[in-house]
């Protein structure tokens, strides 16, 4: 959600925090602050608005500083105000923070400290922790100790980054729930919420664990657990490039995000194909006899990432003799559902970093599952706590509304659905040559979708002034209407619903008419001629009606005012091509209407409080 960024080195401060929190603006946010330690005291800039606003404040003072921490806000404890957001500050003036997360009983902190006598100035949660963090100091004379019994008198899920008047060169991290990932450079310590805030000036990553407390400074990381014992860190050396963050030429992230995803898909598949079969049992540690012991696999995930583990479901139930779940993460922890050591858990999450489905991955795993993690970032805490991991290998995802990496889930778990039916003996030698060989030829087929984008442009200008969507598909082609409907009203903000088209008859049809388009799914598949009557119904009801359907079919043509043709690939693959049309769709009906495409209201990239 918010986004943190602290530098501590020989650069000037400010230049690298505005940096740094532009490359973090995907997570979503409604202002924007710095905290900057100079030889007069720690200077505070903030601004409701863009960074943008706060970097013009910096140009009329131009501080000298080489030390600081930066914040992008999200809303949660009072109101979108330049005095609620960060960074806080003491009554003295010489600490100040920034958070992320929540502090659930900081309303019972606040009245402790209010009849101590000390004055609040706004509604945040975060001011506080930077109170109680300065009367222990004041008690202890230690930050260390500080910051460790700070941490058993917080409830909640945080991530905490705080600086002090004095004590030069150096700031302090803690973390709970919240994400938070240091970088090491010649002279120069970073902290951030996301790796990116950091990537041009050091690859070299750390991360910290639960209950971690942290000191950057000139001379390097040192970090201690939450009873202040020092611990070693693993280094993780990132290697994206730095180009991966910025728009090449691109109008926006999200339309260079979907030109990349041929780029995606061979990325996914490389090294994980070897003479026409899966070879992914070795990177994630399995083989026969673990495979045989499961009975059931649990699919948990959020948002597009839920979508893609509905597609995953349909070739699991075909590939394999196991019995498959499919479950929101928010949803998933709540349940009474038989979790057990005959469990395949598989958590997916773009940034691993996904509240709800770190809190559904760790009650699967304490009820005995075996736990898969499908994320896109190396070390992210899903990462570190499962058994088995498969990276997209897709690249930092700048745009809000995912696609690249929606593309490359489904790649990563069709590979284990592959491996599964292969390690089980349910899925025959040759029949998983024949469908391997279909699947190395998706991203060129996908390459050749991404050509046509004129097309749909010149169809999003037909549409672009309705109010309402209805999206409809069967069987593998459902998942990918629900999301393209997710992503028309992520971005462009108009309504939009999906249903299996099988359900019509039980509601929508009520509402359809003359001014809500109606866009199917409709490959040539099993389930052709069923979608097919679905759209005659809605014809005649005078429903303007959409098709994504199979090149050289001369059937639907004839029965909608619109198609979107898309290559002929075994029905298991539509999905990877079908969805192209609908992202290019939602894109530009957005851009015709003037969204904020990359960072569409009232949404972050990375969702990390419940």
């Amino acid at each position: 959600m918010c986004g943190i960024v602290g530098y501590v080195g020989r650069r000037n401060a400010s230049d690298v925090l505005i940096d740094g929190l532009k490359r973090l603006e995907y997570r979503g946010y409604d202002s924007a602050g710095l905290a900057l330690r100079t030889g007069d005291g720690l200077i505070i800039l903030k601004e409701v608005g863009k960074v943008a606003d706060l970097e013009r404040m910096l140009e009329e003072i131009s501080p000298c500083s080489t030390q600081g921490i930066g914040h992008t806000r999200w809303a949660t404890h009072g109101g979108v105000t330049q005095v609620n957001a960060h960074p806080h500050r003491d009554g003295s003036g010489k600490f100040a923070i920034v958070h992320n997360g929540i502090v659930e009983n900081y309303m019972e902190l606040k009245e402790e400290l209010e009849r101590e006598g000390v004055e609040f100035l706004s509604e945040t949660d975060t001011e506080v922790v930077v109170h109680l963090i300065a009367t222990s100091f004041s008690q202890t004379g230690d930050i260390l100790e500080t910051l460790v019994n700070l941490q058993g008198r917080l409830r909640g899920s945080f991530a905490l980054v705080v600086i002090q008047q004095d004590l030069p060169d150096r700031i302090y991290c803690v973390r709970k729930g919240s994400p938070l990932v240091l970088g090491s450079g010649d002279g120069e310590s970073f902290c951030a919420s996301d790796v990116p805030a950091f990537l041009p000036y050091t690859r070299k990553i750390q991360y910290l664990e639960e209950g971690d407390i942290a000191e950057i400074s000139l001379g390097g990381i040192r970090v201690w657990d939450e009873n202040g014992c020092p611990v070693e860190k693993t280094v993780f050396t990132v290697d994206w490039d730095v180009s991966m963050t910025e728009k090449s030429g691109f109008s926006h992230f999200m339309l260079k995000e979907i030109h990349e995803q041929g780029m995606v898909l061979r990325s996914t598949l490389k090294g994980r194909i070897a003479d026409g079969r899966t070879a992914v049992d070795q990177e994630l540690g399995w083989d026969a006899e673990m495979a045989s012991k499961w009975d059931k696999v649990h699919l948990v995930a959020c948002g597009t990432s839920y979508y893609s583990a509905l597609v995953a479901e349909r070739v699991l139930e075909k590939w394999t003799d196991l019995e498959i779940k499919v479950d929101v993460a928010s949803e998933y922890r709540y349940r009474h559902i038989k979790c057990d050591p005959s469990t395949l858990a598989v958590f997916v999450s773009q940034s691993g970093e996904t509240a709800d489905t770190l809190a559904a991955q760790r009650k699967a795993r304490a009820d005995g599952a075996h736990c898969l993690a499908i994320t896109n970032v190396r070390g992210s805490t899903l990462a570190r706590e499962v058994h088995s991991v498969m990276l997209l290998k897709a690249g930092p995802e700048i745009g809000v509304a995912a696609t690249k990496t929606f593309t490359g889930q489904m790649a990563a778990l069709f590979l284990v659905a592959l491996q599964l039916g292969r390690l089980r003996g349910t899925l025959p030698s040759d029949e998983e040559e024949r469908l391997i060989s279909e699947l190395i030829h998706i991203p060129y087929k996908v390459e050749l979708l991404l050509e046509r984008e004129n097309e749909v442009m010149e169809l999003a200008k037909r549409y672009a002034s309705k109010s309402n969507f209805l999206f409809i598909g069967r069987g593998i082609s459902f998942p990918i209407a629900l999301e393209g409907a997710l992503k028309l009203k992520e971005i462009s903000y108009i309504h939009a619903e999906a249903y299996a088209a099988g359900e019509m008859k039980h509601g929508p049809i009520a509402l359809l008419e003359p001014d809500l388009p109606v866009l199917a799914v409709i490959p040539r598949d099993g389930l052709y001629e069923k979608t097919l009557s679905n759209i005659q119904e809605a014809k005649a009801r005078n429903a303007p009606l959409i098709a994504v359907c199979t090149e050289g079919d001369t059937i639907i043509p004839q029965h909608v005012e619109s198609v979107i043709e898309i290559p002929w690939t075994d029905e298991e693959f539509t999905p990877f091509l079908s969805v192209v049309p609908l992202q290019f769709l939602a894109f530009h009906i957005a851009l015709l209407k003037g969204r904020e495409i990359d960072q569409p209201r009232n949404l972050a990239k990375s969702v990390t409080v419940e």
